[in-house]
């Protein structure tokens, strides 16, 4: 298992990688108790940073969008709730 420090350091698709990797583990019902649970807390550690850098990325995006002929920057808004992210 992997400590904190070196899970913040990954980049969202090596830790998605890892993440994969432990379900996978975990599915194969092969890894005795004790090595499930510490696989279970890092792919937990693993889920809470992806989801950490989506929201950073989401932050950062913008629209562009043209009116009365000129180019407006606007924050982009989410699917789910038509919010803008700020």
């Amino acid at each position: 298992m992997e400590n904190k420090e070196t899970i913040k350091q990954l980049s969202f698709e090596a830790a998605m990688d890892k993440l994969e990797e432990i379900v996978a583990k975990l599915e194969s019902g092969d890894a005795p108790l004790e090595q499930s649970i510490e696989l279970f807390q890092e792919g937990m550690m693993l889920s809470k940073l992806c989801s950490e850098k989506l929201e950073q990325v989401e932050r950062k995006i913008e629209m562009v969008t043209e009116q009365n002929g000129e180019w407006k920057r606007q924050p982009y808004a989410t699917e789910e709730t038509g919010d803008s992210i700020d």
